[in-house]
């Protein structure tokens, strides 16, 4: 397993998770999205972490899953709640927040 192989896919699954936070209207594939997007740099860190012999990577790996823990345990409240009050889960019809 090269350098190549590594970057080609944590590329391609990046691209798949910002292609689906862009087009997606709703905010629960958003979210999921943007973890693809996380784990793909996650995958990155830990591949270049083996090339290269050295921890670093995976302590920075770590450190992304522990913020992207944080991030579901929040965005999963948001989105409930969302949903509680508006019946509707379409990030263009939320506008509850404009002045």
């Amino acid at each position: 397993m090269g350098q190549e192989f590594i970057l080609l896919v944590s590329a391609t699954i990046f691209c798949i998770g910002a292609f689906g936070f862009m087009v997606r209207k709703n905010p629960l594939i958003m979210f999921m999205s943007v973890e693809l997007m996380l784990n793909s740099v996650n995958l990155l860190l830990i591949g270049y972490s083996n090339i290269l012999k050295s921890m670093d990577g995976q302590i920075f790996a770590l450190m992304i899953m522990t913020v992207a823990a944080a991030e579901v345990v929040v965005g999963l409240a948001i989105i409930l709640t969302i949903f509680r009050t508006r019946h509707d889960l379409n990030v263009d019809h939320l506008d509850g927040l404009k002045g």
